[in-house]
């Protein structure tokens, strides 16, 4: 014989445990399955046939819906269906009875069954319905298998990209002297479409920014990437906000697929003088909440961006003081609901601020987003992101 052959392994035979409380029909049906190269596990009772399905694994079932409990409704029957179905859902199952009626049928394959044999029983037939059975129950086995498979490649992408996503977040926050800056981004999925920057350009000015992009998912977190990328590479202590605004808007407007936009809020703030340069891109307007609980929504700017190349953008400039505090937040903190459909909303969001606006601004962030969190049970909607400008 030569050294190399390869002998083939013969598939083992499909293992069917039998359920019936009928001693004679158990052995029956055993010879009948040996003799067709089935190997077989019997069982009188549900809770035996339960108490198998945890110690083996089976290939099918070939079950009575009906035991000494209750020999003519199937009921008993059908409750055990419903107990094997919670265990295994992709387990082949054949229903037997001598009392069979079309109402009983129909519950059954509700509740699971492949296929409905009545007693007494054509051995041929019974036969060719196992096999057919077998075939369906590794054909389902199988697509679970394989969706596992993909759903555990997609899940390796998403984690990957949502590390791509916290690269191109700041890691550490910049500090100018007489201001504290703290910021939250906090994904509601794998990925997010929400993003924040802060930009130090020298020791007294930098530039912030917070931005949402219309959609879920992968799609979103893409287009939060280049949005990211854009700004990186056209800030500069020489570009006004209004400025930032049009370019990146031009070239969001070549990229974008019809009806994608970005909200997007992008200020400048010198802590020399304290004036802070901003404009408003269809973003929820921040809250500049003074030191006395006055506030001025910052709402100046024009519309979204990556809907029209040619939006023009207007910009603000506000003086702030000591005392005062700056808020920068996504739509999924004023949007979130608690269990009787409310949402957080604006109107609480302001009254939170201003109730705790001598807070640092690392406090005020926790604060708030605990707030959230409790408010709707930890249940977001959305990606939540928050951004706080403390002036000392």
């Amino acid at each position: 014989m030569n050294a190399n052959a390869v002998t083939a392994t013969a598939p083992l035979a499909p293992l069917a445990l039998i359920a019936d409380d009928h001693p004679d029909v158990l052995a029956a049906l055993r010879l009948l399955l040996k003799n067709a190269g089935f190997q077989t596990e019997a069982v009188s009772s549900p809770a035996r046939l339960l108490d198998a399905l945890t110690q083996r694994s089976f290939d099918l079932v070939l079950m009575d819906l009906n035991y000494t409990r209750d020999t003519t409704s199937g009921a008993e029957g059908l409750d055990l269906l419903a107990r094997i179905r919670a265990f295994d859902q992709t387990l082949p199952i054949v229903a037997m009875t001598a009392w069979g009626s079309i109402e009983l049928a129909v519950e059954a394959m509700r509740r699971g069954v492949g296929d409905f044999i009545l007693k007494p029983w054509d051995n041929a037939r019974l036969l060719q319905t196992l096999r057919a059975q077998l075939d369906a129950g590794r054909q389902r086995r199988l697509e679970r298998q394989q969706q596992t498979q993909r759903d555990e490649a997609q899940a390796r992408e998403l984690a990957a990209a949502l590390e791509i996503q916290k690269s191109l977040l700041p890691h550490t926050i910049p500090t100018l002297r007489g201001c504290e800056l703290a910021t939250a981004w906090q994904p509601v999925r794998s990925v997010s479409g929400d993003f924040f920057n802060v930009l130090q350009f020298d020791e007294r000015k930098l530039a912030f920014c917070i931005g949402d992009v219309s959609g879920k998912g992968m799609p979103a977190a893409l287009v939060m990437s280049n949005a990211q990328a854009l700004i990186k590479a056209f800030a500069s202590p020489q570009c006004e906000p209004r400025d930032l605004c049009a370019q990146v808007n031009r070239a969001l407007s070549v990229q974008l697929n019809s009806g994608k936009f970005v909200t997007f809020f992008y200020a400048c703030y010198d802590s020399a003088n304290r004036k802070l340069r901003y404009t408003n891109a269809g973003h929820n307007a921040p809250l500049l909440v003074r030191r006395d609980g006055a506030c001025v929504p910052l709402q100046k700017g024009g519309t979204v961006l990556g809907l029209f190349s040619e939006s023009r953008f207007e910009q603000g400039e506000v003086q702030l003081g000591a005392g005062d505090r700056v808020l920068l937040y996504t739509d999924g903190i004023t949007e979130v609901v608690n269990a009787a459909g409310e949402e957080f909303g604006e109107d609480r969001l302001l009254a939170f601020v201003r109730a705790h606006r001598k807070l640092s601004a690392m406090s005020l962030q926790e604060r708030l987003l605990a707030a959230a969190t409790e408010f709707c049970g930890g249940d977001f909607q959305d990606d939540a992101t928050l951004l706080v400008l403390a002036v000392a």
